[in-house]
């Protein structure tokens, strides 16, 4: 496993910073291939292993997904690693990492991203929502 296609969660939240800056225009604005940054975050008050991902120009994308995130920062931590934006597909993003040197691969255009869930409904097992935005008056 050097090199995997991770989703970028937590694209509709607005950013934290005072321009509240949105997560899907920065997605929107990268091109397939421009490189990413990834950055740990062991502070997060939600999220101890939360890894976020930020733009060329700095502004953050979102998240990688709670599944992906302790694995993906432990290697981050022990291994040389380059990530580039992959797609943006309806509303999951996708950024592509490679570990161990050198540029990652984006898959053949028309090839679609991974489907977030591989395994089959059973109905005997719990899925979250995914992350939304707050709902109120």
């Amino acid at each position: 496993m050097d090199e995997l296609t991770l989703s970028v969660v937590g694209i509709d939240f607005p950013n934290a910073d005072k321009s509240k800056s949105n997560r899907r225009m920065q997605l929107l604005l990268c091109q397939p291939g421009e490189p990413v940054d990834l950055r740990r975050e062991p502070k997060n008050p939600h999220d101890a292993n939360a890894v976020a991902v930020f733009s060329l120009r700095g502004v953050q994308m979102g998240y990688l997904s709670a599944e992906r995130a302790p694995l993906i920062g432990r290697r981050m931590q022990q291994e040389e690693h380059v990530a580039v934006f992959q797609a943006l597909t309806g509303s999951m993003g996708y950024v592509r990492i490679r570990f161990g040197g050198g540029a990652p691969t984006l898959p053949e255009p028309g090839e679609s991203p991974p489907p977030s869930r591989s395994a089959p409904y059973d109905p005997d097992v719990f899925y979250p929502d995914p992350d939304g935005p707050e709902w109120g008056a």
